[in-house]
């Protein structure tokens, strides 16, 4: 469809929405027409036998349709075009092993709380549990990943089910919604009844905060003399970053970031002490620990982030806000818990707020920023990673959208770069899932074509979707994908390394006596991208402005090799008093 057809089409739907439409429709029809109502403008959606009446719709729907090479990299996409949003992604797959490649970016999904809406063809109901071909129990294989799941047996119930799908995906804690919609009922004919209110029982959204809590939290801060505020993932799902950066500015309390809530904060900002965790800074963790008040807002207290509870900030009053009953005290005791939405909190808080002279605290951070700085050793002529990071952050300005793979590289990357926005550093965090960058920058750069998208990769955990270059291709899709080429499975080898003797099982993909391999960007180049390779520190800079200025997609090979480990590291099942810096 051309331009004039699209919207065309869209003022149709918006009046059908409006007024009751007496033709029949096939229910797969009336599904793509409720998308389209409900505002979708994308879908990555891959093709097959109990899927093929939702491609047939979509010929005559202005929705953009993006064709992934894996099903697994179409859920990665509409997971990154989530995260760069805060929309709904939307990924479809057919029935059977369509369905089942696309289990990993549903849990990942889940694991970060991201809104994704993802739909599977089904066989007919009539052969549903008869082992029919391509059939598989995709409601039972997701029940523990996702946050509701629909098999929809009438063709009745499809509007409904999607309207109520796209709410429960993007409200109160978000999360991925699966429907499943059997063959037999995408071809059952029907009129177009739209209603865009949802239709839920036993679903009820958190209270406004209560004004007891909220002065509980004042109270608490006004005894406290050495605070820490630890921001998580919540505050850029609840859209609260400027909230959260108002209220560090209000009350003078240095802030702490899980990976997931990188860009709560600017990273540059005077209270910002970047993230804490197993890789986090060494003033973070030692912050979030040695405080006598912890403000955990919207955060989890995953275990990457606290080691063993039982000596996590266990000095430290622990106030715990998030809008999801079950998190409270699952990890970590609270000793204030409250149920609620923390932009909402935020915004009480910044009404009057209370400010103590945290002089001697922030002297004390100061120290730490001072002796143990994130840092690496240079080698002359050598290309190293993390260098790879600082030009590629000090030539974008800090402005680009960064999205990682899943290893060494996603660490460094996230220590390397300052990040100055929400929404800005884009990865894998709950699940840790090697293969989300390529699919996933892919997503995201669909989803914000103004915006700079840069993949940044290992060498192994870009292999794994390293298909979706031809999606790239096809879809004309400019990301820059930058690859940190180590030769190894780098951090399962830094693992290693320091537990294992260094005893190699299976992390080192060299060849002995050749050349590193793939050749990167000859692949590239088989899929019409271009590329371009760097083994020294010299060369860097010149290629990174080259990937920059090329028009469209460019794949920048660095050669980084396996030369060091990322710290800081808190070895597993230690705490922030056993943090490796060396």
């Amino acid at each position: 469809m051309n331009e004039e057809q699209k919207l065309e089409r869209k003022y149709e739907i918006m009046t059908t929405a409006q007024n009751q439409d007496t033709r029949l429709y096939k229910g797969a029809e009336i599904a793509i027409k409720t998308l389209e109502a409900l505002g979708v403008d994308t879908v990555f959606a891959y093709p097959g036998g109990a899927a093929i009446e939702f491609h047939q719709a979509l010929k005559d729907s202005p929705i953009r349709v993006i064709l992934p090479r894996n099903e697994q990299g179409g859920a990665f996409a509409a997971d990154g075009y989530a995260r760069v949003t805060g929309k709904t992604g939307v990924c479809m797959a057919t029935s059977g092993p369509g369905a089942t490649n696309l289990l990993t970016g549903i849990a990942d999904a889940y694991m970060d709380s991201i809104p994704m809406v993802i739909i599977t063809g089904q066989v007919a109901a009539s052969f549903i549990g008869k082992n029919a071909f391509q059939e598989t129990d995709i409601i039972g294989m997701t029940r523990p990943i996702v946050k509701h799941s629909y098999l929809v047996l009438d063709e009745k119930d499809i509007v409904s089910t999607i309207v109520n799908a796209f709410y429960l995906a993007n409200s109160g804690r978000p999360g991925p919604v699966l429907i499943d919609i059997p063959k037999n009922v995408q071809q059952a004919k029907l009129p177009f009844e739209f209603c865009d209110k949802p239709n839920l029982t036993a679903y009820e959204l958190p209270p406004s905060p209560e004004k007891k809590d909220i002065e509980a939290i004042r109270a608490a801060i006004a005894k406290s003399r050495r605070p820490c505020l630890y921001a998580g993932g919540g505050i850029i799902a609840a859209d609260a970053a400027k909230e959260l950066t108002q209220f560090a500015e209000l009350y003078n309390i240095p802030v702490v970031t899980t990976l997931m809530g990188v860009g709560s904060i600017p990273e540059d900002h005077p209270l910002s002490l970047k993230w804490l965790g197993m890789h986090g800074t060494y003033y973070a963790n030692y912050a979030a620990n040695e405080c006598d008040l912890l403000l955990a807002f919207g955060a989890r207290f995953d275990d990457r982030v606290t080691g063993p509870v039982e000596s996590f900030a266990k000095d430290a009053f622990i106030v715990h806000v998030d809008i999801d009953q079950s998190e409270i005290n699952k990890n970590v005791r609270a000793d204030l818990g409250i149920v609620a939405d923390i932009r909402s909190v935020l915004i009480e808080l910044n009404k009057e707020p209370v400010r103590n002279d945290y002089s001697e605290w922030m002297s004390i951070i100061d120290g730490w920023k001072k002796a143990y700085p994130l840092t690496y050793r240079k080698e002359e002529g050598l290309l190293k990673p993390q260098s790879v990071i600082e030009t590629i952050c000090r030539m974008t300005k800090g402005e680009a959208v960064i999205v990682p793979g899943v290893g060494q590289h996603q660490m460094w990357a996230a220590q390397f770069y300052t990040f100055k926005h929400p929404r800005q550093l884009l990865t894998s965090g709950g699940l840790g899932s090697m293969g989300f960058g390529l699919p996933a920058a892919m997503g995201a750069k669909v989803a914000a074509p103004d915006k700079m998208v840069i993949n940044i990769d290992g060498d192994g955990s870009f292999q794994m979707n390293i298909q979706e270059l031809g999606t790239v291709y096809a879809e004309d899709i400019p990301i820059k994908m930058v690859i940190l080429n180590n030769q190894h499975l780098g951090m399962v080898a830094q693992w290693e390394d320091r537990f294992y003797g260094s005893r190699r099982g299976n992390t080192d993909l060299t060849l002995e006596g050749q050349k590193p391999y793939p050749d990167f960007v000859t692949i590239a180049k088989g899929y019409n991208i271009p590329g371009r390779e760097v083994f020294r520190e010299e060369e860097l800079e010149d290629a990174v402005r080259e990937m920059l200025e090329t028009p469209g997609p460019f794949l920048l090979d660095c050669h980084t090799f396996y030369h060091d480990h990322v710290l800081p590291m808190i070895p597993p099942g230690k705490s922030y008093k056993d943090i490796l810096v060396k």
